[in-house]
Order: structure tokens, then sequence, then C-alpha cells
């Protein structure tokens, strides 16, 4: 429960309808996209404007209350989970377009901006915003920052961090805060590499400057067919290596292939035990070269068919297939659990092979979509919540994929973040020295650790109660993996 004092100094700075403390008021933000972990809130706030959210926070951090900071929910890794004693502080209604500079192509939007929202208002001047996660009809870009979101052309234009140009915000005091600035670079640390992925534990996101990228004149994508999953993977490291970077490298395997042809109806070949979607934009005349030069790539790497979009309309259908893979999976299983991890891309056979080989173990189904061109995988095991013991073997399964990725060179996450998902896989690819690096920099933005607690990072005495970090007589586990 909200203490009574606290609870009257929110209610003094917000209108009754935006302060939320009733349990079927609050339940619905008692999770994210991670429905695996739940926790209800002891209030929920929705400011309307800067003001009235450093006020809030002002308040929060006078009586330590913790706050979680929530845009559209999206997360799939518990960025958004609630603290039980704390407050979640909705950012639902900042969702302006403030600005748009077409000379320096630049938007400034605030945090509850749907992603895709910015490429609609941009449209008319020939402009996008290329980082395109699958759930940019949905997720806020506020939400984008913090978990430094990337999507399936992040490829060639790069992951948020390298679209985003300004990030302001409040620190958990309340005091206002700029990241970055208007030009391309500034002097002294680069602290808007730092506070994007940072995923609400170092400040609350108010107002975002992003970088706008010009349409292509054309853009093709080809879908090839592979009779062998590994086949498909070293088929990326093929077309990476032949000097293409593709605007999109996908890849589906045979079950996701089968439920998003359901879903969409793209004429998927689903005989196929891999899809390759490979995208080529630019003039017409650097796209045909460029396609054709990828026809060569597939076919020498064993793809049994290939076929080029003739149009806009039959690409984004193929598109569209890739970017519903997760709701055309949700429809095979009660539920499903999405893994991100990050792995070189010349692991994919062995990683793959492995997963095919855990999923037989534990029973399990899981169907492998994910970014192949720069090693983002996002298995996704089938499990049904209301069997005894499944989600305990999905949450172990899982931790073994992610633990795999770190044995062959990667690291536990790509793009979704750590959020509570994650904590324990910390404690294996990190040292217990840059684990306390990560705590200090926290410290620095919120010595009271009231932002967000619990999430990201983990504690030393977590690692050696999960016996995830083994030292012994200094001897670290994995001693030949580079640390990140």
């Amino acid at each position: 429960m909200l203490d009574s004092h606290v609870h009257a100094e929110l209610a003094a700075l917000l209108p009754p309808s935006a302060l939320l403390t009733t349990p079927e008021d609050t339940k619905p933000y008692e999770c994210d996209g991670l429905t695996l972990f739940r926790e209800q809130p002891s209030a929920v706030v929705l400011p309307e404007n800067e003001a009235q959210a450093a006020g809030i926070l002002r308040v929060c951090h006078a009586a330590r209350v913790p706050v979680v900071a929530r845009g559209a929910g999206t997360s799939l890794s518990g960025g958004a989970l609630p603290h039980r004693d704390g407050v979640v502080l909705s950012m639902a209604k900042f969702r302006k377009i403030l600005s748009i500079d077409a000379l320096a192509r630049t938007a400034v939007v605030q945090p509850g901006v749907r992603n895709l929202a910015i490429s609609e208002a941009a449209a008319p001047l020939g402009l996008y915003y290329a980082p395109d996660p699958s759930s940019q009809i949905a997720c806020s870009i506020g939400g984008n920052v913090a978990e430094n979101a990337g999507g399936v052309h992040c490829l060639k234009y790069g992951l948020t961090v390298h679209n985003v140009r300004r990030v302001r915000g409040l620190l958990i005091t309340g005091e206002p805060v700029e990241f970055g600035g208007a030009s391309l670079d500034s002097a002294g640390y680069d602290l808007l590499a730092l506070i994007t992925g940072s995923e609400g534990l170092l400040a609350v996101i108010t107002e975002v400057t992003v970088k706008l990228t010009p349409k292509p004149q054309l853009a093709q994508v080809a879908c090839a067919a592979f009779d062998d999953i590994e086949k498909a993977g070293a088929a990326v490291g093929a077309v990476i290596g032949a000097g293409i970077i593709p605007a999109g490298l996908e890849m589906m395997d045979q079950p996701a292939t089968r439920a998003v042809e359901e879903f969409v109806h793209a004429s998927y070949p689903l005989d196929a035990a891999a899809v390759l979607l490979v995208e080529s934009d630019g003039t017409p005349e650097e796209v045909e070269a460029e396609m054709s030069e990828i026809r060569r790539v597939l076919t020498a790497s064993g793809a049994t068919s290939i076929r080029v979009s003739r149009d806009e309309r039959e690409r984004l259908l193929l598109w569209s297939g890739r970017k519903a893979a997760f709701p055309a999976v949700g429809r095979l299983s009660p539920d499903y659990y999405c893994i991100d991890g990050t792995i070189p891309r010349k692991a994919l056979p062995r990683v793959l092979r492995r997963t095919a080989e855990w999923s037989k173990e534990f029973g399990l189904a899981c169907a492998n979509v994910f970014h192949a061109g720069d090693g983002n995988l996002h298995p996704l095991i089938l499990f049904d919540a209301n069997k005894e013991g499944e989600i305990e073997k999905t949450i172990a399964f899982g931790d073994r994929i992610l633990e795999l990725c770190i044995e062959v060179g990667g690291t536990v996450t790509g793009e979704h973040g750590v959020g509570v998902e994650k904590l324990s896989t910390m404690c294996t690819q990190f040292a217990p020295d840059e684990l306390e690096r990560f705590h200090g920099i926290k410290a620095a933005f919120d010595p009271s650790g009231l932002l967000n607690p619990g999430k990201g990072v983990p504690t030393l005495a977590r690692c050696a109660e999960f016996g995830r970090m083994h030292v012994h007589h200094g001897q670290l586990r994995h001693p030949d993996i580079p640390r990140f």
C-alpha cells in the first residue's frame, strides 16, 4: 500500500484520473511483454507533462519510494516489471511529435510516441525512422531508447543508439538532464550511448531527438529456401563474406515459417527447413547489381529456391511474415518464451544444432526467428504454464541457450535488454569487478537506487546464490571468453 503522506502529495500534483491505486486499476500494469513475471505496484501515475513527472520523482525520492518508468509495456525482458512497494511512472500521455526538421533530417518526439508513428509523420518529406522492431506498431520510442531496440533493418542502418541524436530526461531527484545534442558530436564523455540501453536505471526519458533516413528509391527482398538449417546459417556468413551489407537479413526455421504462413499467407516455402529473407535497397541500378550477387551467393550456399519480390506490395508481404512471427507462434501454444541472445555469425550452425537437441531433451517445441545478419537470435520456446513444472523447464531451457551464446563468444542480449529475465546469466558473462563497475555507474546517477531497482545488473550476492559465478583461487569460469 502507498503511504498516505506520499499518496496525498501525489494527489496534489495530479488529477484523480492520473493516480491509480486500487488493485483493479493497477492490475493491467503488473507485467510487460514478459508475462512469466508479475507484480502489482502500490500505485500507477500518468503525468501529462515534464513538470508533473519531475514533481512525482521529487516526492518519491524524498520518501524513498521505488519508481519504475513504463512506456508501451512491450518489453520482453521484464524491464517494466513493477516493484511491489513502488510506483509505476507511465509515460503513455507523452505522445506528441514536437517537430520534424527535413533539412537536418531529425524529429523531436516525446517518449510515448509509437515507433511507426515517426515514420508515418515523416513520410510526406521522403524520410523515415530506420529502426523497426517487430512491435513497431505498438512500442514507444522511449522504451526503444531504454532497451536499444533493433529491428529487421538494423544490420545496415543501425540500432537505436545509432539513430538517436539527443535524449532529455529526469534524474530520480526530478532534476532535468540532457545527453547528446543537435550536432553529430560533442565534447566530453559520450553519455548518449550510456543512456541508450540503460533500461530505466539511470533517468526517466522525457524527450528524444531521432535521426531520419531518406527513403530509398527501390527495395527488393529475396526469399531463399534451404533444405538444411545449418546450410542456411552458413549462407548468412557467405552473404556478409561476399562484401554485401543487405538492408535486412533474417532467418526463420520451418516451425516458424509454417506458423507465419497461416497468419499472413505470404506463400513461404513450407517444405523448407529454413528460410532466409535478404533485402537490397538503393537506386534501381544498385539494387539490380546487388540482388544479382545475392542470388549467386545464396545459390552457391545451397538454396533450393529463390523468390525475389516483384513490387512493393509483395516485398511488404514477405516482411510482414517475419514481423508477425511472435503473434503467429502464439497461436500454436498457450504460452511461449522469447529468448534474446547474440552470437558470432560463424557460430549459427552450432547453436541451431544444440538448440534442436535441447528441444528434444526438455520435451518443449522451439521455433527460431532471428536477425541473422548481426547474429541476434530469438528462439521461441513453446510451453503451457498450466502444466506443472513447465515454467521451470522453459526457464532452464532458455538459460542454457543464453549460456551457449556466451560460450561461443556472444552475449546474453541483443536488443531486448536484461530486465529481470537475464540477471542470473549476467553472472556467467561478467566478472565481479565488471559488475561492480556497472553498479558504480548506477550509483553516480541514482545513489539511492530507486529507479527500476533490482533490474539489469545482478548483485554479487545473487551471482553466488545462483551458482552462476564460480571463482576458485582467482580463476574465472570460461577465462578464454572475452567479457563485454
